[in-house]
């Protein structure tokens, strides 16, 4: 495991992971205007993120539709394992994001990058 604070590029910008443990893990995502992250869910991993600064649009699918709102600075979000969800950036943003530690735990439903 990497010494923290590290800096994991991304095709939608970078994650600064600032702590990690076995128990938890602290990072910032910095997604560049107009980027958007995969759509996704997790098996097991737990998050909470919170808009730092910027404004991204937030994607969920707590039942069949996938419904979008405006996700703004100062505003959080808990993300439980199995909520299908997705950011979009409209201006570069930076999202501060607390989780438990699997980092690998991750299934792309859709991913404008080409990425399984």
């Amino acid at each position: 495991m990497p010494e923290a604070p590290y800096r994991v590029d991304k095709p939608w910008g970078y994650e600064l992971i600032w702590a990690r443990t076995d128990r938890y893990v602290g990072k910032i995502l910095h997604v560049k205007a107009g980027q958007i992250l995969s759509l996704q869910y997790h098996n097991q991993k737990d998050e909470t993120m919170h808009v730092l600064r910027g404004e991204l649009i937030l994607r969920t699918q707590p039942g069949d539709t996938l419904e979008s709102r405006p996700f703004r600075a100062g505003e959080s979000v808990h993300i439980p394992a199995g909520l299908i969800h997705q950011i979009e950036a409209v201006v570069d943003t930076d999202v501060l994001e607390a989780s438990t530690a699997e980092l690998d735990d991750l299934v792309r439903l859709q991913d404008r990058y080409g990425r399984s």
